[in-house]
């Protein structure tokens, strides 16, 4: 780890603003060549398939925890990563909590379009996910612990920039989902009513799940409604991507005519 880095608290520092240009602007890293990976979780998961960081930001009370814990096993991949950086800054905990998309202080945005997804596997489901919900005028995409890394880079890929358009929160626990204050509609293959003929709520909290197991018991004791996709073809269900997308373009839909 880098002997006293930097400690910026000034908002109008070119880092910080470049951070904020990442986090705000979806297309940003197509200019920039940069890809802002925040938290614990991601960070060791790009050190462990070799990426290297040019940048390391640090809160100052993280950057304090860590050099206080070189010798425990639990830090040695984000010290490593931060050894292998060009450069590591430290900013006040202030600045990084106004920069910050991760989790605290507020996990669940409560009211806004939501996607939630479940134990999803498949990095090419979520992206596809992440993609359409973007697209479809949703704000927020929550991950139960389980599903895939958001921001893995195959999910990445098949997300297609969305992700810098979305508050993304990654591993809750099902109680946290508590904090939604929008009702839940759970996709079922059996049961429920018709998308095509639902009244759809808006905002919503579209619930997709596990490829092979669907929505857990947890999240659907949640529901305020189940939906379901007609299947006069006769296959057992849809692939969750291909669900997801005709469920959430109902919503979509059916709230942009009331406007028009």
């Amino acid at each position: 780890m880098t002997d006293s880095p930097m400690l910026i608290s000034s908002a109008d520092n070119a880092l910080v603003k470049r951070i904020r240009l990442l986090l705000r602007d979806g297309a940003a890293y197509r200019k920039t060549g940069q890809i802002w990976v925040e938290g614990d979780h991601l960070c060791r998961a790009a050190h462990a398939k070799g990426w290297q960081a040019q940048t390391v930001v640090w809160s100052q009370t993280g950057h304090e925890r860590a050099a206080k814990a070189l010798a425990e096993a639990e830090w040695h991949d984000l010290l490593a990563l931060a050894g292998n950086a060009v450069q590591t800054v430290v900013l006040t905990d202030k600045l990084m909590r106004e920069l910050s998309g991760m989790e605290s202080p507020a996990p669940v945005a409560p009211n806004v379009p939501t996607v939630v997804l479940d134990r999803v596997q498949d990095p090419g489901n979520m992206g596809a996910i992440i993609r359409t919900a973007a697209a479809l005028g949703f704000k927020q995409v929550l991950t139960v612990k389980g599903s895939v890394a958001a921001w893995s880079p195959k999910v990445v890929r098949a997300g297609m920039g969305a992700h810098f358009g979305l508050l993304i929160r990654e591993g809750l626990d099902y109680p946290a989902l508590g904090a939604l204050a929008v009702p839940i509609l759970v996709t079922s293959s059996h049961q429920g009513d018709w998308c095509h003929e639902a009244t759809l709520p808006w905002p919503c909290a579209w619930v997709f799940g596990h490829e092979g197991q669907g929505v857990g018991a947890d999240l659907q004791a949640m529901a305020a409604q189940y939906v379901r996709i007609i299947q006069p073809g006769g296959e057992e269900s849809f692939n969750v991507a291909a669900a997801a997308a005709i469920c959430l373009h109902a919503s979509a839909a059916r709230e942009a005519s009331k406007k028009a």
